[in-house]
């Protein structure tokens, strides 16, 4: 039966409404039940007798916002996906709020309990939380529902960035770890990341975040919560730790360093934004204990603020969000921009480049100085080749076989720096949870700006001992007089220029996502940016050999005649279909400035042919 008001099925909307009702008198948060039983309320609204048509008009679309409102809202519960909980906050299973996280933390807590049955002591779980809304107030929840069931709990002291979360779940031997953060997402987001270690997980992955089945089994287990009312919650029992932990991370970031020049790095001059997130003060210590004394904080941006007042996205990639730090090196004349992105697991680095300088025709701003943001693929090329160089002169741990890894859609840039060090490489699906249980992992990256210098201090991608290791060979550099684009046009000379670039496309209708990808199956292009392709590989299907030796992921990756490589494949956070470009420009080793310089068009310009040649192929032409 069609309900008049809203032309949906009437038994539909009853149903709704049944959910509605019982999950707000389910709610332990007053915030969330309100707002939800203020939305049904604007739901069930209908005009006034006698009201003028305009009035009628908008009571019916409010009313109608308001129930598309509700149906997202209970269109399933948060999905337990990548590494955890991600969503905007609000009430209702689909957003992240008290009763969503009550319920992954009992579902968490009973994996753990099944996992360990039988086992002493009882599992230990350190939680942490950043600074976004209610952060700290799940983190108690978590804290109260594990504490309750005779789970140990470490919370952490205050609010920090997640490698310090990370790294607590290896120094205290934790059997899990609860990071409550959304990341760079927008303010309106907040999320929930488990990690797994002690003896839950003992291999290379011990202190990584969690992947199949372990995720699955998780999320089964939260399926099976019947209600926020069943689960238990203790008041107290949890153990807050003090600011050794905070020391102790600063301690052993600062010396994934050692021995630098003193001098070399008292005089680097460094512009620091953490885009007001938990990261500033915490990465200025770190490089501080590290030798570099002249870093200087973007005051708009230096203190935690959930509502990321001066970005439109809290996300160093984006653009305009490294700005206020761009101006501030501009004027300041420093060697050197390092953004933290909220919870400082990722970095991203700014530097002067000739080769970007603009001649003064119109305003001056830092870009027409010539400051412009490596790439992620820069960076991770950058300190790849550092962390060669550092087994080089330190030899190689006992028993072991150093490995550099990036995933997939990463430069192959990293391969080549591993095979002329006589280094083992290996490339992993995407996210850090697959580079951070590599056997042997001496580094890692992934061109989101996330970098693994110390794996077995910090399991995951940490933004701050990058932040370390990017300003050490910057000083080092400036101490021969040379800089980073002098680094990276020696790699150029060694290994070809790797230019890379992506193409990505968002979809309101998320079934055009599988769509695009099985006509792109279908239909691969004959030629990309006028080189033939000769390869092209379905990374779900397909043989090991064909992967690489990887799982299965939903993925295709073309190659052509002249080394061009394109990935496509869905998003894992965004309804977004994504590219990933790389060219490679033969480079002589002994190239002047001049070839290298011709070199950098050419990458530009075979980049934009392929940019447009993907679009093509994506069916984005006229996007």
């Amino acid at each position: 039966m069609t309900d008049e008001r809203t032309g949906t099925d009437g038994d539909g909307w009853a149903r709704l409404v049944t959910q509605v009702d019982a999950w707000v008198a389910d709610d332990p948060d007053p915030v969330t039940a309100d707002e939800l039983t203020a939305l049904l309320r604007v739901a069930r609204e209908t005009p006034e007798p006698g009201a003028s048509e305009p009035v009628a008009h908008l009571v019916h679309r409010d009313a109608a916002t308001a129930r598309a409102e509700l149906e997202d809202r209970f269109s399933g519960l948060l999905q337990f996906g990548t590494a955890g909980l991600r969503g905007a906050l609000g009430g209702g299973p689909h957003r992240m709020n008290r009763a969503v996280v009550i319920r992954a933390a009992a579902g968490l807590a009973d994996f753990l309990l099944g996992e360990l049955e039988g086992a002493t002591p009882a599992p230990r779980v350190v939680v942490g939380y950043d600074a976004r809304h209610n952060s700290h107030r799940f983190a108690l929840d978590t804290a109260a529902v594990m504490t309750a069931v005779g789970i140990e709990v470490l919370l952490l002291p205050r609010a920090l960035p997640t490698p310090v979360l990370a790294r607590a779940v290896r120094r205290f031997d934790a059997d899990a770890g609860v990071m409550v953060t959304a990341s760079h997402n927008p303010p309106q987001d907040n999320g929930y990341k488990v990690y797994l270690g002690g003896r839950v997980v003992t291999d290379a992955g011990q202190g990584a975040q969690i992947v199949p089945p372990a995720d699955t089994a998780i999320a089964a287990a939260i399926t099976r919560v019947p209600s926020v009312a069943s689960v238990p919650r203790a008041s107290t029992g949890w153990t807050v730790l003090g600011e050794d932990v905070v020391d102790e991370y600063a301690r052993t970031a600062a010396a994934v360093a050692p021995d630098g020049d003193a001098d070399a790095r008292a005089r680097l001059k460094v512009v620091l934004t953490p885009l007001h997130g938990v990261g500033g003060a915490l990465t200025k210590d770190v490089l501080a204990r590290a030798g570099f004394g002249d870093v200087t904080l973007v005051a708009e941006q230096a203190e935690p603020d959930p509502d990321f007042p001066t970005v439109a996205f809290p996300n160093p990639e984006e653009p305009g969000a490294t700005d206020l730090a761009l101006a501030l090196a501009s004027a300041m004349r420093a060697d050197l921009v390092v953004a933290v992105d909220p919870d400082a697991d990722r970095c991203a680095v700014a530097v002067l480049d000739p080769r970007a300088h603009i001649p003064a025709r119109g305003p001056e701003t830092p870009q027409a100085d010539g400051w412009r943001m490596l790439t992620g693929d820069e960076v991770g090329a950058l300190l790849g080749a550092d962390a060669a160089d550092r087994l080089r002169t330190a030899g190689s741990p006992a028993g072991s076989t150093p490995t550099l890894a990036c995933s997939i859609v990463s430069s192959r840039l990293l391969a080549a720096v591993a095979a002329a060090a006589g280094l083992r490489f290996a490339s992993t699906l995407t996210g850090f949870k697959w580079i951070s249980r590599v056997d042997g992992l001496v580094f890692g990256y992934e061109e989101a700006l996330g970098y693994c210098v110390d794996p077995a201090h910090v399991r995951d991608k940490d933004g701050m001992t990058a932040a370390v290791r990017v300003c050490d060979l910057a000083a080092r550099l400036a101490a021969q007089g040379r800089t980073l684009v002098d680094a990276l046009d020696d790699l150029a000379r060694a290994h070809g220029l790797h230019a890379t670039g992506q193409v990505s496309a968002r979809f309101a209708d998320l079934s055009r996502i599988g769509a695009t990808m099985t006509a792109l199956r279908e239909a691969p292009p004959a030629a990309l940016a006028g080189s033939p392709v000769v390869e092209v590989v379905d990374l779900a299907a397909g043989t090991d050999d064909d992967r690489g030796g990887l799982p299965p992921t939903d993925g295709l990756r073309l190659l052509t005649a002249d080394g061009t490589r394109v990935v496509v494949r869905p998003s894992g956070t965004e309804p977004k279909v994504k590219a990933y470009l790389e060219v490679v420009v033969p480079v002589a080793a002994d190239a002047e400035r001049a070839e290298l310089d011709a070199a950098h068009r050419t990458a530009r310009h075979r980049l934009d042919d392929l940019a447009r040649d993907v679009r093509t192929a994506l069916g984005l032409d006229g996007s």
